[in-house]
């Protein structure tokens, strides 16, 4: 099981929201490379990435925070929040991005998902699915998807992804503990590999998680818990023992 740290980025700045809502957020740094950073030195070798204000405007709105993360840290960057077209998909990877997030675009155009997997992989193209309810949500989380969570993740695998990021809306920036059984169902219904996220608050979370691993739930994202103080990132790293999560150690020269 491996342990990916948050870092979201709202007007430049690393902020938390609660169950997505733009306007309740805590800022927890001015400057999101120095979170980034601080991540990597307690030993996380991903960074989850999302650009809150792109995610509601469908463009990069934060470039010039992702830019600063990809020169300031060796980590590997998976990074989701308003991605729409191919042209954002080649600019970001471009950038220096590991791994691009697509989750409005998942439900409302399919095809581009097999299109970029097509072009750059699977190992490159997520699949974010958020959910409320079972029902997937979209454009920051301000719309319906009107389709349930694991039909989209079905759908996604016929397209050629490998992966899911699976959000619980309701539990995210929450600290209640992630929602296991829809985690364990998506992962069982789907056959895809899990990153799970939304509601991680103790390091029992982690460990209950690490019990799905053998459903396909080899990750998991924890924002809130670590800002918060919760526990340390290097103590979640130590009860997750990380070994499945596929990283490129040798992308970057910085």
């Amino acid at each position: 099981m491996v342990v990916i740290p948050a870092v979201d980025i709202k007007g430049g700045k690393c902020v938390r929201l609660l169950q997505g809502r733009m306007e309740d957020e805590t800022v927890y740094s001015e400057t999101p490379w120095k979170m980034a950073l601080r991540w990597q030195e307690a030993g996380g070798e991903i960074l989850h990435k999302v650009d809150l204000n792109g995610a509601v405007e469908g463009r990069g709105v934060n470039d010039d925070s992702v830019r600063e993360i990809i020169e300031h840290t060796d980590m590997n960057i998976e990074l989701g929040g308003g991605v729409r077209d191919m042209a954002r998909i080649d600019s970001l990877l471009e950038m220096g991005v590991d791994r691009v997030i697509l989750g409005t675009a998942a439900v409302e155009n399919p095809d581009m998902v097999g299109e970029a997997i097509q072009k750059y992989g699977p190992e490159k193209i997520i699949a974010g699915i958020d959910a409320r309810d079972g029902i997937v949500a979209t454009r920051g989380w301000t719309k319906s998807g009107r389709k349930s969570a694991v039909e989209l993740g079905n759908e996604m695998k016929e397209r050629g992804v490998n992966r899911i990021i699976y959000t619980d809306i309701s539990r995210d920036g929450m600290l209640t503990g992630p929602n296991i059984v829809e985690t364990e169902r998506m992962a069982k219904e789907t056959g895809l590999l899990i990153t799970a996220s939304g509601g991680v608050s103790s390091l029992d979370d982690i460990k209950a998680l690490k019990r799905l691993e053998t459903s396909g739930v080899d990750s998991v994202i924890t924002g809130k818990a670590l800002y918060e103080g919760k526990f340390e990132l290097s103590e979640a790293l130590e009860a997750a023992i990380t070994e499945s999560y596929e990283i490129d150690h040798d992308r970057k020269n910085c």
